[in-house]
């Protein structure tokens, strides 16, 4: 990918949605939805969480923490929230945990290059501190042009004064996610991924030592008997890329090779995506957005490495 001016700045997440559950079983019930431990979550940390259907494909994803006495938090991406909610409260039963809508309370901010630098300190990623009458959590790093850029998520109230500094572009914001390698399950993807099509196990999405959750033998199978033959790349283009659409790959045009998860833009006529895609296709022919005679996309990289005893796992 060519050189861009390195983002930096800050953001209100408007297409993030915070939900807060308490109560004395509000650990017990979310460990016993998620992907993720939630009962041994942490005062400092934040972690990554997936919520999945019965068949073990992702209705959701969330950033977690912990709150004051009994509180968690659970940050996703806003066009999913309602239907989420719902769903979990509907399997609350006798537990004693309550859920709400909080993004009217609270505002997630998004930070970048030096902005966040900044405001993280020495922060490691997923590491959580108080900021101020907010908190602040370190995402991990995106990859562009070979250089790794922090990334902050900052709790505020909702009432507060934007961040001081440069605004950042939400497009760019966007971009800085889909570089990171880390998903985030939008309403246009809902369904669509197993985890590790996403390679949410590989960013500590997925705990395989915690108890039963909704899919979990699907994704147990997934990780331990070699069922996956889709990972997570990150592509560029000088099209605009959409959450939902397409991708193609020349050596097999009849039909879909993936599915763009996240995306974002540069610059003009810089966009990249995270998008799920056969293993098969990365190493074959021209991959293509939304047609097989599409606009041209190539692979970028990743800040992590994929695993190599996947490839010839049926599909």
């Amino acid at each position: 990918m060519t050189s861009t001016t390195l983002p930096s700045g800050a953001l209100r997440l408007a297409d993030w949605g915070l939900i807060r559950a308490h109560g004395p079983d509000a650990r017990s019930f979310l460990h016993g939805q998620l992907t993720q431990d939630v009962q041994g979550l942490q005062p400092a940390e934040a972690r990554l969480a997936g919520y999945c259907s019965a068949k073990g494909r992702l209705l959701a994803s969330f950033v977690i923490w912990a709150g004051a006495g009994d509180e968690v938090f659970l940050a996703c991406s806003a066009d999913l929230l309602s239907a989420v909610l719902k769903r979990l409260t509907m399997f609350v039963l006798r537990a004693k945990c309550k859920l709400e809508d909080a993004s009217a309370q609270h505002a997630l901010w998004g930070a970048a290059g030096a902005d966040a630098r900044t405001l993280l300190g020495s922060l490691a990623p997923w590491q959580m501190r108080d900021e101020g009458d907010g908190r602040v959590i370190r995402l991990p790093d995106a990859l562009l042009d070979d250089q790794p850029l922090p990334r902050a998520l900052l709790l505020r109230p909702a009432a507060a004064p934007a961040l001081p500094g440069p605004a950042l572009d939400a497009d760019a914001w966007l971009a800085l996610e889909a570089l990171s390698g880390v998903p985030r399950i939008v309403a246009a993807t809902s369904e669509r991924f197993v985890p590790q099509m996403v390679n949410l196990e590989l960013v500590g999405g997925v705990n395989f030592q915690k108890g039963c959750y909704p899919g979990q033998e699907v994704v147990a199978r997934s990780q331990y008997r070699g069922t996956l033959k889709r990972r997570g790349y990150v592509l560029g283009g000088a099209a605009a890329m959409q959450p939902g659409q397409d991708v193609y790959d020349s050596a097999d045009p009849e039909q879909p090779a993936g599915l763009v998860a996240l995306a974002g833009r540069l610059a003009p006529g810089r966009y990249v995506a995270l998008a799920e895609l056969k293993i098969a296709a990365a190493a074959g022919g021209s991959l293509h957005l939304g047609a097989a005679d599409g606009p041209l996309l190539t692979l970028g990289s990743l800040p992590y490495a994929l695993p190599v005893d996947t490839t010839d796992a049926p599909g």
